[in-house]
C-alpha cells in the first residue's frame, strides 16, 4: 500500500464532514443555536424529571397548598399542595412524548400519500380529493371530537392530532415529487430500465428530506399546542396525569392569589413552542436555497 493510499484511507468518513458541516451551519446560525438549546434544555429537564424532582407530581399535601417558591417547593404549590415544579416537567415530557409521536406518523403517513400522489398520475386525483376532504374539517375540532368519543388515551391524542397534519405534509410531498419527476435524470432512469421503487428510493425519496425535516419542527409545535388546549378545555387526560394545559387550566380559579400556578406552567409552555419554532424558521432559512440566496445578497 502506497502513502498515498494510506493518506486516502485516513481521510474522515462522509458522515463526519457532514458532522463537521451542521456543527459549523450552528455555530454561524445564532437563532438555530439559541432554539435548538433551550430545547435541549427543556427537554432534558422533562426526561430527568424523576432525578431532578424529589416530590411525586400526584402526591397530595393539603398543610402545603397555594404556597410560594421555598420550603423545597421551586415553583410553589398547587390548591391540593401538590408540587409545582415535579407537575411542570411531568407535564413537559408528555407533550414532547405526544409531540414527537405526532411528528413521525405524520411525516410518515403524508410521505406515502405525497408520494403516491405525485409519482401515479392515476392515484393522484382520488388521494387529492380525500386530502381536500380531510383538510376541511377544523384540526382542533376533529381532535376534540376524537378525544371525546375515544377518551383522553394516548393512541387517541396521537391519532385525533395527527389526522389533521396528514394532508398538510403530503401536499408538501406530492409538490416536491412533482417537480422531481419531470427532471431529465429521472426520465433518463427509467429509459434504461431502473425498476419504478429503485428511482423512487434514489432519487425522488432524497429530495423531499429537506422540507420534511423542517415541516417536522412545525409539526411538533402544533402538537404541543393543541395538547395544551384540550387538557386546558378538560378533553386533555386525567387529572392525575400532569399536562402543560390542565395544569394552566387548574389555576385559573387561583390566579390573583397564587398566580405562580399559572405563571410557570404557561412559561415553560411558551418557551418550548418557541424554541420549536426558532429552531424550525432557520433550518427552513438554512435548507431552501432561495432563502440562502436571498440572505447572502
Amino acid at each position: 500500500m502506497t502513502v498515498k493510499s494510506l493518506a486516502g484511507a485516513a481521510l474522515p468518513a462522509p458522515s463526519a464532514s457532514r458532522l463537521r458541516r451542521a456543527a459549523t451551519a450552528l455555530a454561524g446560525d445564532p437563532w438555530m443555536l439559541g432554539g435548538l438549546l433551550l430545547l435541549l434544555a427543556l427537554a432534558a429537564a422533562a426526561v430527568l424529571a424523576p432525578v431532578i424532582t424529589w416530590h411525586d407530581p400526584a402526591s397530595l399535601a393539603p398543610r402545603m397548598r397555594l404556597k410560594p417558591y421555598g420550603a423545597g417547593y421551586w415553583f410553589g404549590t398547587d390548591s391540593l399542595g401538590r408540587d409545582l415544579f415535579s407537575r411542570v416537567l411531568y407535564g413537559g415530557r408528555l407533550s414532547i412524548t405526544l409531540a414527537a409521536l405526532v411528528s413521525v406518523i405524520s411525516v410518515t403517513g403524508g410521505l406515502a400519500l405525497g408520494v403516491l400522489a405525485g409519482y401515479f398520475r392515476r392515484l393522484d386525483a382520488v388521494i387529492m380529493r380525500v386530502i381536500d376532504g380531510v383538510m376541511a374539517i377544523p384540526g382542533l375540532l376533529l381532535a376534540i371530537a376524537m378525544v371525546a368519543l375515544g377518551g383522553a388515551t394516548i393512541p387517541t391524542m396521537v391519532t385525533a392530532i395527527s389526522i389533521p397534519e396528514i394532508p398538510r405534509v403530503a401536499r408538501l410531498v406530492r409538490s416536491v415529487v412533482l417537480s422531481v419527476r419531470e427532471e431529465p435524470y429521472v426520465e433518463a432512469s427509467l429509459g434504461m430500465g431502473t425498476p419504478v421503487w429503485k428511482v423512487l428510493w434514489r432519487h425522488v425519496l432524497p429530495s423531499t428530506v429537506n422540507p420534511l425535516v423542517v415541516q417536522a419542527t412545525f409539526i411538533c409545535a402544533s402538537a404541543i399546542l393543541i395538547e395544551a388546549v384540550l387538557g386546558f378545555l378538560g378533553l386533555g387526560f386525567p387529572p392525575e396525569i400532569p399536562s402543560l394545559g390542565s395544569i394552566i387550566a387548574e389555576g385559573r380559579s387561583y390566579f390573583q392569589r397564587a398566580p405562580w400556578i399559572v405563571l410557570y406552567p404557561g412559561l415553560y409552555l411558551a418557551l418550548l413552542i418557541l424554541s420549536v419554532n426558532l429552531f424550525g424558521d432557520a433550518l427552513r432559512d438554512r435548507l431552501d436555497p432561495r432563502m440562502a440566496r436571498r440572505r447572502k445578497g
